[in-house]
């Protein structure tokens, strides 16, 4: 039964952030800006080092982001 409460309750918190307009749930790991500036360089032939060193993401990141 207490499971059940425990649901109805994190259920209504979230329900009330998204109301007043906050985003819940995992926080951005890197701002899309900073993606897309990634996806310049890359268009641009720079390597994922130097992409990594300009932007602040970590290379295994940017592989992630622009394998497609």
């Amino acid at each position: 039964m207490e499971r059940t409460f425990t649901a109805e309750r994190a259920a209504h918190a979230r329900a009330v952030a998204e109301a007043a307009g906050r985003r819940v749930g995992r926080p951005v790991a890197h701002p899309t800006d900073k993606i897309e500036y990634a996806r310049l360089l890359k268009a641009q032939g720079s390597s994922y080092g130097e992409i990594s060193t300009k932007t602040g993401i970590p290379k295994t990141s940017l592989h992630r982001y622009l394998q497609g």
